[in-house]
């Protein structure tokens, strides 16, 4: 039986989203504006932005791919921590899950923050 630990999981979930975004991005430069005029709103919605400050775990592979269409690339760790949190149900705050992604990125984590939009 294959066993894959979260930082595994993380790094697939980041490649997929690295995939889709570029597949958004192959849209855009065949049509210009549909990025920004219709595809980020409909992920934005997908991904429950305004509903579930902290995402679930149907709502996280939707905020990496958001995270994945902006500048900086998501982080498997902060993805990893993320999965562990929601897999064994312990509760995180908003104030600790910051921190730990402030901690693990040179650019101060802002860009990591799955909770707010791309």
């Amino acid at each position: 039986m294959l066993q894959i630990s979260a930082i595994q999981l993380a790094e697939l979930l980041a490649g997929i989203a690295r995939a889709q975004a570029a597949v958004v991005n192959g849209l855009e430069n065949e049509l210009a504006g549909i990025r920004s005029g219709r595809v980020v709103p409909a992920v934005q919605s997908a991904a429950h932005l305004r509903d579930h400050p902290d995402p679930t775990l149907v709502d996280l592979p939707v905020r990496v791919l958001l995270t994945s269409m902006g500048r900086i690339p998501p982080d498997p760790a902060v993805i990893a921590r993320d999965l562990e949190r929601l897999i064994n149900g312990t509760a995180a705050t908003r104030a600790t899950k910051e921190e730990a992604a402030a901690a693990s990125s040179p650019s101060g984590g802002e860009a990591l923050d799955f909770s707010k939009p791309g």
